[in-house]
């Protein structure tokens, strides 16, 4: 109990850090853009679902700081990233971008439970999605006849993404055709390049979201985050078929866990849905699941953190080390 106690205390609540200038807050990171064109991004251990913040997860922010990385390494000569240095485990230095007003969901199978998701479209009788057609009679976690790429535009701070096709992006001016080509190019490539690697450790990579920026010379580039289980769906796949033909959820190690949880509790079809205090155990199990997921994805052990430091201390210490000129 005492173990369990300490884990879940030992958190990064926030990556709020007075000593650094423009602080911008996001669900889970909080970023500074410096004066110099370099941007700092702290990854917190908050968890978000259905656009609301609901606990700290022991060792998320490293999770998806160090899974980022793998990818980001992993798919360079594809899409050239923002990523500049990793002074901390949850820290990312990267360039600041002028970031396209779309965000890319490339989607394999009929799944989802999110607003914005394809599988509640369907189920409740759409057969056009996102300027897709979509066959009748299809089920839940089915794969779909070929992967599609299906956009939201980008919420305010505490407003919804919403869906968005193809052609209302031409329409409306948010992209010319060319830097959507450019998108729709470079999220397909990403995306074979993850489903790939995934297969390769025994894992059906679902569906994920990609954001991109252009840089100072109008260059392309994949930012935020990359193929990690906040952005992406993971399932084990030597269970997958078999579950499917039993009607059962498939073997998840993202995100989706928590959101299936809160679904069979919560009346989650208006907006801003009172969800409950989320147990701890929930909350262990689910920092379990992302720790399993970096392992299975990189084929490597997890560099679980010394215990007898806090986490925000250790982040502190090495933003004073390597920008020393706001803590002085």
């Amino acid at each position: 109990m005492q173990a369990t106690n300490t884990a879940l205390l030992n958190t990064l609540d926030d990556g709020v850090f007075p000593e650094l200038p423009n602080l911008q807050r996001g669900k889970v990171r909080e970023s500074y853009d410096l004066p110099d064109g370099r941007r700092i991004m702290i990854a917190s251990d908050r968890v978000s679902a259905f656009d609301q913040v609901l606990a700290s997860v022991p060792l998320k922010g490293q999770v998806l700081t160090q899974i980022a990385r793998y990818w980001f390494e992993q798919t360079a000569e594809i899409c050239p990233n923002h990523v500049l240095s990793y002074p901390d485990p949850n820290v990312v230095v990267a360039k600041k971008l002028d970031m396209l007003p779309i965000e890319v969901v490339v989607r394999d199978y009929l799944t989802g439970s999110t607003g914005t998701s394809i599988w509640p479209m369907y189920r409740d009788g759409a057969r056009k999605i996102y300027g897709h057609d979509f066959p009748d009679g299809m089920v839940k976690n089915e794969k779909l006849p070929q992967t599609i790429i299906t956009p939201t535009t980008k919420g305010a701070q505490g407003a919804h993404d919403l869906p968005i096709t193809a052609q209302e992006i031409l329409d409306q001016g948010l992209l010319t055709r060319s830097l959507w080509t450019k998108v729709c190019v470079a999220s397909l490539a990403l995306f074979s390049r993850g489903r790939e690697l995934a297969a390769e450790r025994g894992l059906i990579l679902v569906d994920t979201k990609f954001e991109f920026g252009l840089d100072s010379t109008g260059k392309l580039v994949i930012a935020d985050e990359i193929l990690t289980p906040d952005s992406s769906r993971y399932w084990r796949r030597e269970s997958y078929e078999d579950r499917l033909t039993k009607g059962q959820e498939p073997e998840i190690l993202d995100k989706e866990f928590l959101r299936l949880w809160l679904s069979e509790r919560v009346d989650l079809s208006g907006d801003n849905p009172q969800v409950p205090e989320i147990p701890s155990e929930v909350i262990l199990e689910l920092s379990e699941r992302y720790v399993a997921l970096f392992e299975t994805v990189t084929g490597t052990s997890f560099p679980r953190p010394a215990t007898d430091q806090a986490v925000r201390e250790r982040v502190r210490a090495a933003l004073a080390a390597n920008f020393p000129q706001y803590f002085t």
